[in-house]
């Protein structure tokens, strides 16, 4: 096994673990995440994904966040829905992000299929903000983000990395059904409990 395949296998497993504890509301999915974004930044580098590897850094800092935030007192503030003004707004910023950041990616390196690799990067710190307040659309930008990440994957013979993306977008719609019921929960009680194990 080479350097590249050990690493892609190594990353995914550690982020596969991490996002089915996020759909499962497990604060573990933290620290996991954290293991998963190293390796995958170095992987990422390796075949000129430079938006995912910028996506890496960012993961890492809202990981640490997150971490901390779902760590106070183990009691936090329900899962709750966004207005749908401010999910548009948040749509159309990550789009006209993209859209700027692709075109930088494009004149000043030799990245691959920069707008793509830009828009997943853009939709995914979107989605990863929506999961550290705990807002239940998080799980649809995830499925925006895995829909365009798999071919990309798949295009730079990251074979393993886009099969298990295909596996992280069925659980993002899990974790969009779960959210959506433990939304419904708290129109009753208020308190909604992170699993700590």
């Amino acid at each position: 096994m080479n350097t590249l395949t050990l690493l892609e296998w190594s990353a995914n497993a550690f982020y596969l673990v991490s996002i089915a504890l996020a759909a499962r509301n497990n604060i573990h999915t933290w620290w996991t995440g954290i293991i998963g974004t190293v390796l995958f930044s170095a992987l990422f580098f390796k075949v000129q994904l430079y938006a995912d590897v910028t996506l890496m850094v960012f993961y890492l800092g809202t990981s640490i966040y997150g971490w901390m935030y779902w760590k106070k007192g183990n009691a936090l503030s329900p899962i709750r829905a966004t207005a749908y003004k401010y999910i548009v707004l948040f749509t159309l910023s990550a789009l006209v992000t993209t859209i700027i950041y692709g075109a930088i990616l494009y004149w000043l390196t030799n990245a691959y299929a920069p707008f793509v690799d830009s828009a997943v990067l853009m939709f995914s710190v979107l989605a990863q903000l929506l999961l550290m307040k705990r807002r239940l659309e998080t799980w649809i930008f995830w499925i925006v983000v895995d829909t365009l990440a798999v071919p990309l994957y798949i295009s730079r013979e990251l074979y393993l990395t886009g099969i298990l993306y295909i596996g992280f977008w069925f659980n993002a719609w899990y974790g969009l059904y779960m959210w959506s019921k433990d939304t419904q929960k708290t129109k009753v009680t208020p308190t909604v409990k992170v699993k700590l194990s």
